[in-house]
């Protein structure tokens, strides 16, 4: 996996987990079998967000920020603004404005995981700041060694088969 795919496949495993901690918030949670299945949909959006990093050992830090990190950060933090305890500047301006765009339900939705989100911003700022591996040169192989026990073993059958000959017929 290069570091633009796995940039991209972290973007999409946060938008995937966004996407069920929205349809766990759905769920009513009022009933032992809703509590139990929100939460449930909760630790799958865990597993989306963590298997979107299997096999990412080569990252490129700038794209993750810029396609993975920078999208989280202003999704989850327009979730965190929006949903601050007290009115202020900034919450009132979010709320109206996620009203005006017609998102304010999903806001306040997703905004129930609001812990969730808060871990989101941080997981995917630790996957940007990664460093770029470097990919390990390795130095072609040496085909004259590389042949010696080919050619010992041939050394040897090529021996024994002289010493094995059946013997001249006596006259």
């Amino acid at each position: 996996m290069n570091g633009i795919t796995k940039a991209i496949s972290t973007l999409a495993g946060a938008a995937v987990a966004g996407l069920l901690l929205w349809a766990a918030a759905q769920i009513g949670r009022d009933t032992t079998s809703g509590y139990w299945a929100a939460y449930a949909v909760v630790a799958a959006a865990g597993v989306v967000l963590a298997l979107s990093q299997l096999r990412g050992r080569n990252g490129n830090p700038r794209a993750h920020a810029a396609l993975a990190f920078l999208p989280v950060l202003i999704v989850a933090g327009w979730v965190l603004v929006g949903l601050e305890p007290h009115g202020n500047w900034f919450r009132d301006h979010v709320l109206a404005w996620s009203g005006d765009l017609g998102i304010r339900h999903a806001v306040l939705d997703i905004g129930t995981w609001i812990g969730v989100l808060a871990f989101g911003i941080g997981f995917t700022l630790g996957t940007a700041l990664e460093p770029a591996r470097r990919r390990r040169i390795v130095p072609a192989y040496d085909e004259a060694a590389a042949d010696e026990p080919v050619t010992a073993e041939r050394q040897e059958v090529a021996d024994t088969a002289v010493t094995t000959e059946e013997p001249a017929p006596v006259p």
